[in-house]
C-alpha cells in the first residue's frame, strides 16, 4: 500500500530529486512519510590503527612515515577525480608523500590517462606511491590512520562513504564540495572543502594543493580536525546511532 509505505532516501541532498520521483510514481504516498535516512559506518571497524611492525602496508611500499602522507582510495573514474588530485600533487609541498590506492578503471582510455599523470608526477618528484590491487581493510585502515590528510577530489559523490571511512580513523579530510559530500565533512570542523567548477577544474587543481599544504603545515590543526571526524563519525554516522 503506497499510501501507508514510508520511504528513505540516504542523503538530504538526494531528498529533494528522489522524493519527486517517489510521489511522481506514487500520488497516494504522503509527502510526510519520505524520509532521509543516512549511510552509515561500522565504528568498530573503522577506527585509527598504526602500522603494526613485520605486517605493514606502508613499509611494505617503501613510505617514509617522517614525512607527511596524503592518501587517496577509489576507482579510477571520471567521477572520483583521479586525475585532478594528481594534477594537484604537483603543487604540493615537497615533503609530502601521496599513497594511490586506485584501481578498477572503467575504461581504456582513463586507465591510460592516469597511467601517464602519475608517471610525469613520479618523474617530477619522489614520494609517490600507487597501489593498483584492491587492499584488505586492514591496510586500507592502516594507510588512513597514517595520512596527514585524506584527499577526496570527486567530481560528483551522492555521500562518499570514503570519507566516513577515513574520519573514522581520525583522519583530516580535503574534499569537493559536490553532492552529498558537505553533508559528512564539516568544512574548517573535520576538514575543508574545495569548490568544484567544471568549467575551471585548473583552479579546483590549485584549491586542492593549497587545501593540502594548509594541513601539512598545521599538523595541529590537522589533527584535531582528525579528532573531531572521528567524534562526528560515531556521533551522526554509526550504525548505532542511524538505527535509533
Amino acid at each position: 500500500n503506497a499510501a501507508a509505505a514510508a520511504t528513505v532516501v540516504h542523503s538530504h541532498t538526494w531528498y529533494t530529486g528522489m522524493a519527486e520521483d517517489v510521489l511522481g510514481a506514487y500520488p497516494s504516498l504522503d509527502p510526510g512519510r519520505v524520509h532521509v535516512v543516512r549511510n552509515g559506518i561500522d565504528t568498530q571497524a573503522w577506527h585509527p590503527a598504526p602500522p603494526v611492525e613485520g605486517d605493514s602496508v606502508l613499509e611494505e611500499l617503501g613510505v617514509d612515515r617522517s614525512r607527511p602522507i596524503v592518501a587517496f582510495v577509489g576507482r579510477i573514474t571520471r567521477q572520483k577525480g583521479v586525475s585532478h588530485l594528481v594534477a594537484a600533487a604537483h603543487h604540493f609541498a615537497p615533503e609530502v608523500q601521496l599513497v594511490l590506492c586506485a584501481g578498477a578503471p572503467d575504461t581504456p582510455e582513463i586507465a591510460a590517462e592516469v597511467a601517464s599523470a602519475v608517471q610525469q608526477l613520479s618523474d617530477a618528484r619522489s614520494g609517490v606511491f600507487w597501489v593498483r590491487e584492491m587492499l584488505p581493510t586492514t591496510k586500507i585502515r592502516e594507510i588512513l590512520s597514517s595520512a596527514t590528510t585524506f584527499v577526496c577530489p570527486s567530481v560528483y559523490e551522492p555521500l562518499g562513504i570514503v570519507n566516513l571511512e577515513a574520519m573514522a580513523c581520525a583522519t583530516a579530510v580535503v574534499a569537493s564540495d559536490v553532492g552529498g559530500i558537505p553533508e559528512v565533512v564539516a568544512d574548517q570542523q573535520t576538514g575543508l572543502l574545495v569548490h568544484y567548477d567544471p568549467n575551471d577544474t585548473a583552479s579546483f587543481e590549485r584549491e586542492l594543493a593549497y587545501a593540502v599544504n594548509a594541513l601539512v603545515g598545521d599538523p595541529e590543526k590537522a589533527r584535531q580536525f582528525g579528532l573531531a571526524g572521528r567524534q562526528r563519525c560515531i556521533e551522526e554516522f554509526s550504525w548505532a546511532h542511524i538505527a535509533e
